[in-house]
C-alpha cells in the first residue's frame, strides 16, 4: 500500500463531511488515519514523503496514510486552517482528530502513530 492523494470530494467520502467537520467530527474510515498536508514546493514535505510512503507499507493493515496538496485542495486547508506546511492530522477511529505541524524524525512519527492511532 502507498500513500494515497486526497481531494475535497475524496476526504468527504474516506474521512469526514468536509461540510460539517468543525461543528460535528464524524470518521467514515474503518480504521485509523493519518493526512500528511503538504506542498510541492516545501523542503521539508519533500523529506516526510518517503517517510510516510515507508510506514505506509508498514502500517498497511492497521492505519490509512492520505495526502493533501494544500495548493490543490485550498478549500480542504482553510477548514483545518493549515497555515503550516507540513501538517499532520492524524485521526482515531474513535474521539477527535489531532493536528500536529512540522516534521518530525521517523521514531518520533512512529510513536505518533502508537500513542495516537493504535493505542
Amino acid at each position: 500500500m502507498s500513500v494515497e492523494q486526497l481531494t475535497r470530494k475524496e476526504f468527504s467520502v474516506k474521512i469526514a463531511d468536509t461540510d460539517t467537520v468543525n461543528s460535528e467530527w464524524k470518521y467514515r474510515g474503518n480504521k485509523p488515519a493519518l493526512v500528511d498536508f503538504y506542498a510541492t514546493w516545501c523542503g521539508p514535505c519533500k523529506a516526510l514523503g518517503p517517510v510516510l510512503e515507508e510506514l505506509a507499507g508498514k502500517y498497511k493493515d492497521k492505519i490509512y496514510i492520505y495526502k493533501v496538496d494544500v495548493d490543490k485542495e485550498e478549500e480542504l486547508s482553510d477548514i483545518f486552517k493549515i497555515r503550516t506546511v507540513p501538517t499532520l492530522l492524524f485521526i482515531p477511529v474513535q474521539g477527535k482528530p489531532r493536528l500536529l505541524s512540522g516534521v518530525m524524525p521517523k521514531a518520533g512519527l512512529e510513536k505518533k502513530i502508537q500513542d495516537i492511532l493504535l493505542r
